[in-house]
């Protein structure tokens, strides 16, 4: 889900980037925890609540969604939704991309996402798909965001994200993402602590972060 990143996004948007999310799934089975304690309701009718709690959550963002249903636990994406997600590449030609970590054995969806992720990157810069000598792309970096489980999943934070000046906008979010209540208070405290180590590592005064992990190298004309 990318409630991990939601400052990022909103951040960005606020700095009139044009944001677009690719929602894989509504993550109607396994992280929807608290619809289904709702006597005989739906698959259907999760899926639609989910639905509805992302857009209004990206409308809050002021970002773009667009939902390819792929459906969790598990989650199976298609030939067809590869070819999609190459094409939002090429129309968009990103700044970045943010997606799950390479690692989680509690969820084998998030690098399954990752992975489909990447793949896409790669072949949206091959030449020979759907070829246009017209065309410019450039492969974005990659940046991971925090999982869960950190230390489990392998991920070493290598940025910290100054996220105070849209904190605010992240309450709201959490509230319309009802379904995952259960993770409010939690990701308060990770971005708490992410501020504090962003603040310790830069020297910068920081209350709020959130940790990302590099994909690729960067590249610099001098050290800094």
């Amino acid at each position: 889900m990318w409630l991990r990143p939601i400052l990022a996004i909103a951040l960005h948007a606020r700095k009139g980037y044009r944001v677009k999310i690719v929602c894989l799934a509504f993550g109607e089975r396994g992280e929807s925890q608290f619809a289904w304690k709702k006597a005989g309701v739906t698959l259907a009718e999760v899926k639609e609540g989910r639905r509805r709690e992302a857009q209004e959550a990206a409308k809050l963002l002021g970002a773009e969604i667009e939902f390819f249903d792929a459906g969790d636990y598990p989650l199976r994406v298609t030939p067809e939704m590869l070819d999609r997600l190459v094409d939002i590449y090429r129309e968009l030609n990103p700044a970045f991309v943010l997606t799950h970590a390479l690692h989680d054995p509690y969820n084998f969806d998030h690098p399954l996402a990752a992975h489909f992720a990447q793949e896409a990157r790669i072949v949206a810069q091959a030449a020979g798909h759907k070829p246009d000598p017209a065309r410019k792309y450039l492969a974005p970096p990659v940046f991971l965001f925090e999982p869960h489980q950190t230390e489990q999943c392998n991920f070493k934070p290598e940025v910290f994200l100054n996220i105070d000046s849209v904190w605010e906008i992240k309450r709201k979010a959490f509230e319309i993402l009802a379904a995952q209540k259960h993770l409010w208070e939690y990701y308060t405290r990770v971005a708490l602590n992410r501020g504090i180590q962003g603040a310790r590592n830069t020297g910068c005064e920081m209350t709020y972060g959130e940790a990302y992990q590099r994909l690729f190298p960067v590249v610099l004309e001098e050290l800094q």
